[in-house]
């Protein structure tokens, strides 16, 4: 007897299997995909992830900075090579540290009355004099313009900030130190070593990263300045002035647009870290935010701004008048 068509389970539908439809019990995971899926938390940015092209970039830049910050140590390790007569001439008149000079043998222009009064003040001083090849010096200074002389100048010896407070202690006044962000030009940086020095500050702060330090040409714009007035080297400048803060002092930013004149702010008798710009730029934020006050000086409505040496000059002025 045949199979009758119309039975349960004898469907000739295409596709159709015996009991299709009916709910069976299958295996569960007991939560443990939910759990796996809870356990991954936020997914990392792009610059986080192994083998992702933007972590593989994050990392060249990293590796890049590494290299000029290595590259900038050893510069700031490196003696430096004052080039040039004048400027020769100016340094050692200006009593700048240095430890040789270097003078090219068989130049015509020996006889250049700044080249005789370069080596005899070298004479004077004691320093080595050093005559070396034309070819040789051109390598020495990597082809610049050198006029046949050159002063080899040792690096800086910077202070730690916290030094300044130290000298301002022993010296009875109260504390008037000023802070360089982001000052580039190092023409700028030596004037305000000489103002402040004039006018009876305590030290010069100068960050680490993206600043000129004390240079040659720092060291002879200070017209010697910086022999008797300590410059300090910060890691960070923002927390420098945090812990100046702390030790008691209030810190006094300059800028174009700040909220007060500066022959009204009445403060500068008291201990003060005058804080001063980069050229254009001015204060960058972080260190504006450290500032307790930021004063402006009226200047006529046609001028933009002054230089940072010259704005740093008037507020060091104001404050040694404050201070008398």
């Amino acid at each position: 007897m045949g199979a009758d068509p119309l039975m349960a389970g004898n469907s000739q539908r295409r596709g159709r299997t015996s009991g299709a439809g009916k709910k069976t019990a299958t295996a569960g995971t007991g939560g443990k995909n939910r759990r796996s899926l809870a356990g991954r938390g936020a997914t990392p940015p792009a610059e986080k992830r192994t083998g992702h092209p933007a972590q593989r970039r994050a990392q060249a830049d990293a590796r890049r900075r590494a290299e000029r910050d290595r590259s900038r140590q050893r510069a700031d390790e490196a003696p430096e090579l004052l080039l040039g007569r004048n400027p020769v001439v100016e340094a050692l008149r200006a009593q700048i540290p240095a430890t040789a000079l270097y003078v090219v043998t068989g130049d015509t222009s020996r006889s250049d009355e700044r080249i005789t009064e370069a080596v005899q003040l070298a004479a004077d001083r004691g320093l080595p004099l050093l005559e070396v090849g034309k070819g040789e010096f051109d390598r020495m200074s990597n082809g610049a313009l050198h006029q046949g002389i050159g002063l080899q100048v040792p690096p800086y010896e910077y202070a730690h900030p916290d030094d300044l407070l130290d000298v301002a202690r022993d010296s009875g006044r109260p504390p008037l130190v000023v802070a360089m962000d982001g000052v580039t030009d190092p023409r700028n940086l030596g004037a305000v070593v000489r103002s402040a020095a004039a006018f009876d500050a305590h030290g010069v702060v100068v960050p680490q990263r993206r600043a000129v330090g004390m240079t040659a040409s720092a060291w002879r714009t200070s017209a010697g300045a910086a022999a008797r007035l300590r410059v300090a080297r910060a890691v960070n400048l923002a927390r420098a002035l945090a812990s100046y803060q702390d030790a008691g002092l209030m810190t006094v930013g300059l800028a174009g647009d700040g909220e007060t004149d500066l022959h009204d702010f009445d403060g500068f008798a008291d201990p003060v870290a005058l804080v001063v710009g980069a050229e254009g730029a001015g204060l960058s934020r972080l260190v504006r935010e450290r500032c307790d006050v930021v004063l402006r000086i009226p200047i006529a409505r046609d001028t933009e701004s002054l230089n940072v040496s010259v704005a740093a000059g008037i507020a060091l002025y104001t404050a040694a008048a404050a201070r008398r």
